[in-house]
């Protein structure tokens, strides 16, 4: 039960946590983490330095007979706690000098910037033998600083310090703001235990008090108890205010429940509690992080007649509202209204706009917002930057993405792993592997470490390549620096590994993540299932798949596919049909791939008839065949020589289903030159792929060369060379060399200069 005696009949949980508060008195001293914040060697007992050494700064100039203010100035004046540390230690010692409470709380608060614990238990125990009195506020110093260093425990341990070595009992204050703090730092179940120490000692709780433990509800997703715990202020004499009703819109809000919030904004207003520009804007963004734009620009019009009065915070709101919902454009209009405001544009503006636009892709004109943001002195920062890093890589500029690091550099903002990542990515999709790994070099020599983003991209680029060797050199150094490796890193390896028939190591790499701890996926296993099939180690496949489904993970069409174009490949279509049936019967329907690996297996076999019934049923069943389904039957009619229907289903194929593709106009030009039809249908193909962006294949070509060459039709001949040529971008000189062959009737140099060059060059669309 959390937050006992409040609402002893509500039931609240928080997610648990290994913290507690001490049942004994805190040991202070065994709270100072020595060696995470690098203590200062203890210098209260070691001899004093000269006056003559503490003057050479002009800092530590003192007067003979300085005063506690001139002291108390100096050191707020010096930035090194060391420094300050030995100019407190050498004054304590001067004769008729007492520091007063705060200096003492000066000093406290410049160790416990810098984490120095034991430094400030010396200057605690300095404070108890001077007789020096701390007042509550003297220990919120050390929350703070405690909770500033996630050392919750120790915050909470402040408390014992307080009342058992110093005799100052904690008050409704002190409790606040360690609550507040534990509530910030999500430690939800000390909230809870040192709101229980507040009930046992008798502490008030006044409506801070409560607006903390809601706000602490409503982080733990609880946000019913939070309203109930509101509806119980009243019985503790205690009404709620506008922060109250504030905490509970804003836990709405983080849940995505708007129209729950504006119930309380209602609530609010009903109670006489006036609501000022916080809860205002609180709603605000509201809206419009649920999208609903106009209304959040409708609720400023209305409480503007209230006398509400935009500030920058309700800007801020709308221009990232509005970039989210992909309105870059109005963000920009709420942009020159900041302006005409007199409301200057922050860090947090421009880098929204500068993400929504680039979101966009409109990389110039993120540019030209990046411009006005220096005109108008408000420096990027690595934020900006890497977003415009990031953007430029993926519209592969990677040369102007690589000046903006240098930009970078030169402001005096050091790139970050973020940088180098996008930069990265960046190369490796520009295919300049070369380049990309230098500069992972240069991070690591810069003094930047990688991260697993950065190897799984290399390692995922070199695998690609087939340089297995330098991608596992990568995996054992992730190792060796301590670099998480996930089941993304693994699976890349093994996929790679597998495309290289390199099957024993892809197997060695998968047997590792179960001593790593790293959970295999459906990934791994079908990347190793495809593997082994392609090598026609088929029965082990079909182990890994007994196991996978062992381990939980249910097979899909990926997982499927692989063995059954096996089976197709190897002619055993009964065993082909039978995957499909346990594909069915485990609830993994087969898709336009499964169906078309079984179609080109029936025709592989001879069973033409069979293959085109399953075409007709699956198109039947309304599912969208890619060309892999129909060009296998195509081929197979044409090769009967059975011409219409091969071209019928070509037409189908274009009308019905996915465009035909490289290989399908491959397929139909060859069989329609080698067929014996009418040669003015071969004629006005080549015309119609060409059209749609496909280049003949030359040794088809030729047959369709030899007869229009044969029919007199050279003329015809001459204009498709040509066509060809031009959508094949051919060069001047090619062009005048092959065209000078043709004027002159020599057709067999024409054309074998033609092919040379047409084999020569990938085609715009590749095929087999």
């Amino acid at each position: 039960m959390a937050f006992s005696p409040c609402l002893k009949c509500h039931s609240w949980t928080f997610p648990r946590t290994t913290f507690s508060i001490p049942s004994r008195s805190f040991n202070f001293v065994s709270l100072i983490p020595t060696q995470r914040f690098g203590e200062l060697t203890p210098i209260l007992a070691s001899a004093s330095p000269s006056v003559s050494a503490l003057a050479a700064s002009p800092t530590h100039q003192l007067p003979p007979d300085f005063t506690a203010k001139e002291l108390l100035d100096t050191l707020r004046g010096q930035d090194d706690e060391t420094a300050a540390l030995l100019l407190f230690d050498w004054a304590s010692k001067q004769p008729n000098f007492t520091p007063t409470l705060s200096i003492y709380e000066e000093i406290l608060r410049k160790l416990g910037h810098v984490g120095s614990f034991g430094s400030i238990r010396q200057i605690l125990e300095a404070m108890k033998f001077s007789r020096c009195k701390p007042t509550e506020g003297t220990f919120w110093i050390l929350i703070e600083n405690y909770s500033k260093f996630e050392l919750y425990d120790e915050a909470v341990g402040v408390l014992d310090v307080m009342e058992q070595e110093f005799g100052l009992k904690p008050a409704t204050f002190t409790y606040n703001f360690l609550l507040n703090v534990l509530v910030d730092g999500n430690k939800l179940k000390l909230v809870e235990d040192v709101h229980s120490v507040m009930s046992s000692k008798g502490v008030k709780l006044d409506v801070s008090t409560f607006n903390i433990l809601m706000k602490a509800l409503c982080k733990a997703h609880q946000i019913r108890p939070a309203i109930l715990m509101m509806e119980d202020m009243p019985k503790y004499g205690l009404a709620p205010d506008e922060k109250t009703f504030t905490t509970i819109m804003q836990g709405y809000i983080e849940e995505g429940n708007l129209d729950g919030a504006l119930r309380i904004r209602e609530q609010m207003a009903a109670a006489g509690c006036l609501a000022s520009s916080i809860t205002v804007n609180v709603l605000i963004h509201g809206y419009c992080k649920e999208g609903r734009i106009e209304e959040a620009l409708s609720f400023i019009e209305e409480m503007s007649l209230e006398g509400f009065h935009p500030d920058q915070f309700t800007f801020n709101t709308l221009v990232n509202g509005l970039c989210k919902a992909g309105h870059v454009k109005h963000a920009l209009e709420i942009l020159d209204l900041m302006l005409q405001e007199g409301f200057d544009p922050d860090i947090f503006t421009y880098n929204t706009i500068i993400s929504g636009l680039c979101k966009l892709g409109e990389v110039e004109e993120a540019i030209e917002v990046l411009n006005q943001m220096l005109s108008r002195n408000c420096s990027p920062n690595t934020i900006t930057y890497n977003t415009l890093i990031s953007t430029l890589c993926k519209e592969n500029q990677v040369e102007q993405a690589t000046e903006f690091a240098r930009v970078l550099t030169s402001k005096g903002i050091l790139p970050d792993v973020c940088t180098f990542n996008s930069l990265i990515q960046g190369l490796c999709l520009s295919r300049n592997h070369k380049v990309a790994m230098e500069l992972f070099n240069e991070m690591q020599h810069e003094g930047c470490q990688p991260d697993e983003f950065t190897y799984n991209m290399l390692i995922d680029s070199l695998c690609s390549r087939g340089k297995l060797e330098e991608a596992l050199g990568l995996l054992k150094e992730m190792e060796s620096s301590g670099c998480p490796r996930s089941v993304i890193t693994y699976n890349t390896l093994i996929d790679g590994l597998c495309k290289n028939k390199r099957l024993e190591e892809a197997e060695e790499i998968f047997d590792q993540m179960e001593v790593q701890g790293v959970s295999r996926n459906l990934v791994t296993y079908n990347s190793l299932i495809d593997g082994l099939c392609k090598n026609r180690r088929v029965e082990e496949a079909a182990q890994l798949m007994d196991q996978m489904i062992m381990e939980g993970l249910k097979p899909d069409k990926f997982t499927y596919n692989p063995i059954l174009s096996h089976f197709c490949r190897a002619g055993d279509i009964k065993k082909a049909a039978d995957i499909i049936q346990t594909m069915t019967s485990n609830g993994c329907e087969p898709d336009s791939v499964t169906y078309g690996t079984l179609i080109q297996g029936l025709c592989k076999a001879g069973r033409l008839e069979v293959a085109s019934r399953l075409l007709r049923s699956i198109q039947m069943k309304g599912m969208g065949l890619a060309p892999q389904a129909y060009n296998p039957v195509i081929q197979a009619l044409f090769r009967r020589k059975r011409t219409k229907e091969a071209m019928r289903l070509f037409r189908e194929m274009e009308e019905k289903a996915d465009p035909p593709d490289a290989i399908s106009y491959k397929i139909v030009f060859r069989g329609l030159c080698s067929c014996g039809g009418p040669i003015g249908e071969a004629v006005d193909f080549v015309v119609e792929m060409t059209e749609k962006g496909f280049i003949p294949e030359f040794s088809s070509f030729f047959m369709l060369a030899e007869g229009l060459s044969a029919l007199s039709m050279e003329e015809t001949l001459i204009k498709l060379v040509d066509r060809i040529m031009k959508k094949a971008n051919f060069t001047d000189n090619e062009v005048s060399m092959i065209m000078g062959f043709l004027k002159i009737r020599k057709f067999q140099d024409a054309l074998a200069t033609f092919g040379s060059i047409l084999n020569s060059r990938k085609p715009k669309k590749g095929y087999w």
